[in-house]
């Protein structure tokens, strides 16, 4: 995993906790390394730094790892303004994915594996998300569509009908997208 995630952990962190808690956080998943954003680390460093946090914070490592997207979109945002400026809802933000996230973060990244989506878009109000990678950070996915829906001033409900940690072949989002309350 390319060290921008973890660059983007610690942000979230930070932020959300005060800087003495990313200390602790390293600390708790005995991780003392700082991350370059282009080198690559094992996803397993990233498992033990989002267990921390998870521990930390009262929550389970899935939990933590829905919370981290949520709350990074804003710093994603900051860092990448016109993938964000070109779209208008939470939906079209989320078909960019394929076409042109993914591509940018390859080439801004080099060696980045990202996740593949497959969409159904034959209700103009919902979208089935399908999502694959080995993994496996479905939960992760969860809260960037969060985050997006936060950025975007609208409300999603989200049910994951299959997932790739209960053996699925990948794990599916059903999404509706609603005005923010």
């Amino acid at each position: 995993m390319k060290g921008v995630v973890f660059n983007l952990l610690e942000d979230v962190v930070r932020r959300e906790f005060g800087d003495a808690e990313w200390q602790y956080v390293r600390q708790d998943a005995d991780v003392d390394s700082a991350f370059v954003s282009l080198d690559t680390y094992p996803d397993a460093v990233l498992r033990k730094l989002v267990a921390a946090v998870g521990k930390r914070a009262h929550k389970t490592p899935g939990e933590a790892l829905q919370w981290f997207g949520r709350h990074s979109m804003p710093f994603l945002k900051s860092m990448y303004p016109a993938l964000f400026a070109s779209q208008t809802s939470t939906r079209s933000f989320i078909l960019t994915l394929n076409d042109i996230i993914h591509p940018e973060v390859r080439r801004l990244f080099p060696g980045a594996d990202v996740p593949w989506f497959d969409f159904d878009t034959s209700a103009p109000d919902a979208l089935t998300l399908g999502y694959r990678s080995p993994r496996k950070l479905c939960a992760l996915a969860h809260g960037f569509i969060e985050g997006a829906a936060d950025h975007y001033g609208e409300t999603v409900d989200v049910e994951q009908t299959q997932c790739m940690h209960r053996g699925d072949a990948k794990c599916v989002f059903q999404l509706r997208f609603r005005p923010g309350a």
